[in-house]
C-alpha cells in the first residue's frame, strides 16, 4: 500500500475509534467519546497526539484479529488556556477502555514527560478496568502508572476526572492525585462491585450507592467535585488549572480583575452575630472578600464543618480554609481536619499562599470521634499548617478557643500576618463553660445563680477572652475591621511575596497519617 494511502487508513481508523455502533452507544448513555473529551478539553486544534498508532501485543483468546489503532487510549498534550498541559483519556468504546500493556505505556510516556517538562497531567478515567487476556501484564501497567502518580505529587498537578466505570486497582491512580472530579449518574468507582459484596457479604448495594459520584463527594470524601455532565465536568478542569502553577517551581498565573484592592465590605460589620451561639455562612465572608466574589470551593459536600477553595486576592491565586459555624458549629472533626489538612498541604507543595478565616469553639466531642482518632486526624491538620512554608495569613472572625486555636493557623505555627475582628474571642474555653470551672462555688451560693453565671461570664470575657489581650503578647498582628478584610489581606500578602522560609534538613516528615 502506498505509505500515505496507509496513514490515512490509521489515521482514520484510530479516529473511528470501537466504530460507529459503540460510539452512538457512548452517547446513548450521556457520555462523551474520548475524542470529543480531549477537544473540550484543550484549546482549539492545539491538542497533540501521542503514539496514535500503538496497538496491543495479545495474541491469545483470537485478541490478534481486534487490534485498533490508539488501543482504547487517547494521549498527548496541548493548551488549556494558553498554557501546556498533559493528558489522556480512556476511550470505552475500544474493548471497554480495558488497560492493557501497551495503553498503559502510553498513559506512563505522557506522565514521564509532563514531568521533565513540568506540566499539570489530566486523566479522563471511563475503563472497565485491566485487560483479563493480558494477565499479569495489564495488572504490571497499573502499577507503573501508580508509581508515576507518586514520583509526580508535589511535582506538577495532577487531576483525575471519572467520567465512567473505575473499578479495582483502576481506582488508586485517581486516589494518588490531587483532585478528582465525578460525573453525576454515569460515572462509579470501587474497589470491589455489588455482586462481589453480595456474594462475600450478603449486602445488596446498587453502583450508584456504592461509588456514584455524590456517594463519593458527601460520604467517603475520596472525590472533589460533582458535576452534571461530561461537558461541565472538562470546563471545571480548565477553570481549576487556572489556580494553579504548572509545577512546583512555579508560581500560580495571575488573574485579571478590576476589584479594587482597597474596595470595603460594609456587610461584613453586621454579618456576625453579637451571640457567638448563634451561627452564620462563612461563605458569606469569602465572596465578599475574594476578587469579584468567585470562589472555586473544593469537596463543599464532604465535611462542611469546614470550607475549603481557590479564589484570587489582588489578582493572586489563594487557597482558603475556613470553619463553617453554619454546621456543627464550625467544630473540627476527623473528616473536617483530613480534608483540610490535605488542600493545605497541595497549596504549600504548589506555592499558593493560605487564607484562613477562623471561627472555631474547639474539636467535636464525643465518644465516636475519640475512637475514631480524633487525635491522629487533629495532628493531621496541625502538623500540615506547620509544616507550610508558603505565605499564611490568618484572620480570627469570632471564636478561637483550645487546641483548635492553635491547630488553626495561629501565630505560633509560623503564620506570617493573624489579625482578629474586634469582637473575636481567644481562649482556653468559651466563659460560659469556664465559669462553671473557676466560680462553681460562687455560682451555686448566690442568690439567683443564673444571673451570677452570666455575671462571672461577661467578666472572664472583658479580662480573657478577647483580642485585645492576645494583641497586646503579640499573637495577633492587628485588630482590623470587618469591613476592611479585602484590604489588609491583600496587603499582607503583598508584603510575603519575598518569604523565605527555612526547613531542618531531612528527607521527609512523618505526617501522623
Amino acid at each position: 500500500m502506498d505509505p500515505f494511502a496507509r496513514l490515512a487508513d490509521l489515521e482514520r481508523r484510530a479516529d473511528e475509534g470501537g466504530g460507529e455502533r459503540r460510539r452512538r452507544r457512548q452517547h446513548e448513555s450521556g457520555r462523551l467519546t474520548a475524542r470529543e473529551r480531549i477537544d473540550l478539553l484543550f484549546d482549539p486544534g492545539s491538542f497533540q497526539e501521542i503514539d496514535r498508532f500503538v496497538t496491543h501485543r495479545c495474541t491469545d483468546f483470537g485478541m490478534q484479529a481486534e487490534q485498533v489503532p490508539g488501543d482504547g487510549v487517547v494521549a498527548g498534550h496541548g493548551l488549556v488556556d494558553g498554557r501546556q498541559v498533559w493528558a489522556f483519556a480512556q476511550d470505552f468504546t475500544v474493548f471497554g477502555g480495558s488497560l492493557s500493556e501497551t495503553n498503559a505505556a502510553k498513559i506512563v510516556k505522557i506522565m514521564d514527560l509532563a514531568v521533565k517538562m513540568g506540566a499539570p497531567i489530566v486523566g479522563l478515567n471511563d475503563s472497565g478496568g485491566a485487560r483479563i487476556q493480558e494477565g499479569v501484564l495489564s495488572l504490571g501497567g497499573y502499577a507503573d502508572i501508580f508509581l508515576r502518580n507518586t514520583l509526580a505529587s508535589g511535582v506538577v498537578p495532577q487531576l483525575s476526572a471519572i467520567m465512567g466505570p473505575c473499578a479495582g486497582g483502576a481506582v488508586y491512580s485517581p486516589a494518588l492525585t490531587d483532585f478528582t472530579i465525578m460525573v453525576e449518574g454515569t460515572s462509579y468507582m470501587f474497589v470491589t462491585g455489588p455482586d462481589v459484596i453480595k456474594a462475600v457479604t450478603h449486602e445488596e448495594v446498587t453502583k450508584e450507592a456504592l461509588g456514584g459520584a455524590m456517594t463519593h463527594n458527601a460520604k467517603s470524601g475520596v472525590a472533589h467535585f460533582a458535576v452534571p455532565d461530561d461537558r461541565a465536568c472538562l470546563q471545571l478542569i480548565r477553570e481549576l488549572l487556572g489556580y494553579l502553577p504548572s509545577n512546583n517551581l512555579d508560581e500560580p498565573p495571575p488573574g485579571p480583575t478590576t476589584d479594587p484592592i482597597d474596595r470595603e465590605s460594609p456587610e461584613l460589620d453586621t454579618l456576625i452575630p453579637t451571640q457567638s451561639s448563634q451561627p452564620y455562612d462563612m461563605r458569606r465572608l469569602i465572596h465578599a472578600v475574594v476578587d469579584d466574589g468567585a470562589f472555586l470551593e473544593v469537596q463543599q459536600h464532604f465535611a462542611r464543618n469546614i470550607v475549603v477553595g481557590f479564589a484570587r486576592l489582588g489578582g493572586r491565586s489563594v487557597g482558603i480554609v475556613a470553619n463553617q459555624p453554619a454546621v456543627l458549629a464550625g467544630c473540627l472533626d476527623i473528616d473536617a481536619s483530613v480534608k483540610a489538612a490535605r488542600f493545605v498541604r497541595f497549596c504549600d507543595a504548589f506555592n499558593i499562599p493560605l487564607v484562613t478565616f477562623e471561627d472555631v469553639p474547639g474539636f467535636l466531642p464525643g465518644v465516636a470521634q475519640e475512637h475514631g482518632g480524633i487525635i491522629r486526624a487533629g495532628a493531621k491538620l496541625l502538623y500540615a499548617f506547620a509544616e507550610a512554608s508558603v505565605p499564611k495569613v490568618t484572620i480570627i472572625t469570632r471564636k478561637a478557643y483550645g487546641g483548635a486555636y492553635c491547630v488553626m493557623a495561629s501565630k505560633h505555627l509560623r503564620t506570617d500576618f493573624n489579625f482578629a475582628y474586634p469582637t473575636a474571642e481567644i481562649a482556653v474555653m468559651g466563659p460560659e463553660a469556664a465559669v462553671n470551672i473557676l466560680y462553681r462555688e460562687e455560682i451555686a451560693e448566690a442568690g439567683d445563680p443564673a444571673a451570677e453565671r452570666q455575671r462571672r461570664a461577661q467578666e472572664l470575657r472583658e479580662r480573657l477572652a478577647n483580642p485585645f489581650v492576645a494583641a497586646a503578647r503579640g499573637f495577633v498582628d492587628g485588630i482590623i475591621q470587618p469591613r476592611a478584610t479585602r484590604r489588609v489581606l491583600i496587603t499582607a500578602l503583598e508584603a510575603c511575596r519575598t518569604k523565605r522560609e527555612r526547613m531542618p534538613s531531612r528527607k521527609h516528615g512523618n505526617i501522623p497519617l
